[in-house]
């Protein structure tokens, strides 16, 4: 066993998340995903609580050990096996049931409406049926930390009723997500006295979720519960994502099995892709941007230590460093991406680059997303450079009814002058650029826009402001982001496809030399 337990709650907690709706089968690969990555639970669902959940554990029955089901204890006034949730929670066929209860005099004196009594008495016979049927239970104290405060003895009692019915794990709750450390710490330190090893759910409505999750831990806690990426209702659930690394990497406490903790970035993109929600770049260990360094200063170092400016290695959660170009960039930033695309860089080519770089920052270009810019604008400060093709003149007709787009390049020894339609103004350049380069540079057709972003940089100027435009284009095997900006649309949009068809054929002609005979 794990020395501490993680308890994924990501099916469960996570999909009470405001826009989050998983189907069955995004459940099931979820789940199937963290069997792999080596959690202790998967809180796989409440099976009584609709028939999604129902059928989740009917088909999930035998997948996998660490499944638990979730539910409450019984209702007042009923026997538990007279109780239809948790018949449901037996019938889940999970090794492990979790049943939450109350623990706040609040909620059983005004929620509940039962007398305290009674509540302990559910709490107790709820566990002792489940244990009876063969189960393992977790018994989580729904609110542990607000009614530890309102009253201790009280809420102590609630934990004292789950170990009589059996409970293996008891888990303090922060139900409502407003405690701090210090609060958490003291209420874990008072709950050991019960005498079963204890655990942690903390939800992120202060901001505290990791930090009270790692506060427990530290005070005696051994089974964290929490959701990849944070998912969770209001603003979320610990992030296991972070306290899973802060364990192993900080704490020195195992959490996952061994050389599981390096898919930690995958599996957080992963499911995010199935929640169908955009990854957040800036989360701690496994975001996109958490090993990205932007200002010059923190680049030049980090090319001397990798360790001035990252506090972990970031291959050990299976992340990457990467530099960013900006306005706000040196020297060093360039030489970087330089290496990073393989351009051999000459004395004062890099400097000469960082001057158009900020010089087109100023003017409303963003260099940061669009790193096949900066590879171009370092590769067209080599004397020898030799395009794929030079724009000599162009222009577009726009009417109701579509476009028409007039090209005139030059392609290796050639002048071509062409011409083409389409739906609008960007699709007409679109189409007259391969109609023009088709002939010399075939793998053109292999050149996909997959996007088109378009940004107002100061609406307080109406019509006449600068218009930014990202272009994401990609060959079937990568993809890479061009930007331009004008105060015309049909300009900016041009700067940006003009970079993508040139840096794509551009590595096309590095993998072809034919092609570069052909065009030099």
């Amino acid at each position: 066993m794990s020395a501490v337990e993680i308890y994924d709650t990501t099916l469960r907690d996570g999909t009470q998340r405001e826009g989050i709706s998983l189907s069955l089968d995004d459940k099931l690969r979820i789940a199937r995903r963290l069997d792999a990555l080596g959690v202790t639970y998967i809180e796989a669902g409440w099976p009584g609580s609709n028939p999604k959940d129902a059928e989740l554990f009917a088909r999930a029955r035998g997948m996998s050990p660490r499944l638990a089901a979730f539910g409450a204890t019984r209702r007042a006034g009923i026997l538990p096996g007279d109780d239809a949730q948790l018949l449901a929670l037996r019938d889940a066929g999970t090794p492990t049931c979790t049943i939450f209860g109350k623990s706040w005099t609040l909620h059983v004196d005004e929620v509940l409406r039962v007398p305290r009594a009674e509540n302990l008495e559910m709490i107790e016979d709820s566990v002792a049926w489940l244990r009876a049927a063969g189960r393992r239970v977790i018994y989580d104290a729904e609110h542990f930390f607000d009614g530890w405060f309102a009253d201790p003895a009280y809420a102590l009692e609630t934990l004292r009723a789950a170990a009589r019915g059996g409970a293996q794990t008891l888990v303090l709750c922060d139900t409502n997500g407003g405690r701090l450390p210090h609060e958490i710490e003291a209420g874990v330190a008072a709950a050991r006295a019960v005498g079963l090893p204890l655990g942690i759910h903390a939800h992120d409505d202060g901001g505290c979720a990791v930090a009270n999750s790692l506060a427990a831990v530290r005070a005696g806690a051994r089974q964290v519960q929490g959701t990849i990426n944070g998912y969770g209702e209001r603003c979320g659930n610990a992030n296991l994502c972070t306290v899973i690394p802060n364990l192993e990497l900080k704490l020195g406490e195992r959490s996952l099995p061994e050389g599981s903790l390096g898919e930690l970035t995958e599996v957080a993109a992963f499911v995010a892709e199935v929640a169908n929600l955009s990854p957040a770049d800036h989360q701690p260990y496994v975001g996109r941007s958490a090993f990205a360094h932007k200002g010059g200063v923190h680049v030049a170092a980090m090319r001397r230590s990798a360790a001035s400016y990252q506090h972990i290695d970031p291959g050990l959660v299976g992340n990457v460093s990467r530099v960013v170009v900006s306005e706000l960039s040196g020297r060093g930033n360039l030489q970087a991406k330089a290496e990073e695309h393989g351009i051999d860089v000459e004395d004062g080519a890099d400097a000469r680059a960082l001057g158009v770089i900020k010089a087109g920052e100023a003017r409303g270009f963003s260099y940061e997303a669009a790193e096949a810019s900066v590879a171009l604008v370092l590769r067209r400060q080599a004397p020898g450079y030799l395009p794929p093709f030079r724009v000599v003149d162009w222009k577009v007709l726009a009417t109701p009814a579509g476009a028409e787009a007039v090209l005139k390049l030059r392609v290796g020894e050639r002048t071509v002058h062409t011409a083409a339609e389409g739906d609008g103004p960007v699709n007409a350049l679109d189409a007259a650029l391969r109609k023009a380069l088709a002939p010399e540079l075939p793998r053109v057709g292999d050149i996909q826009l997959h996007d088109y972003k378009v940004r107002i940089l100061d609406g307080r100027l109406g019509t006449a402001a600068v218009t930014r435009v990202l272009i994401t284009s990609g060959d079937g095997t990568r993809s890479w982001v061009t930007v331009g900006a004008s105060p015309s649309i049909l300009e900016a949009s041009w700067q940006a496809l003009v970079d993508s068809f040139e840096f794509g054929l551009d590595s096309v002609m590095e993998r072809a030399p034919q092609l570069q005979e052909k065009t030099a």
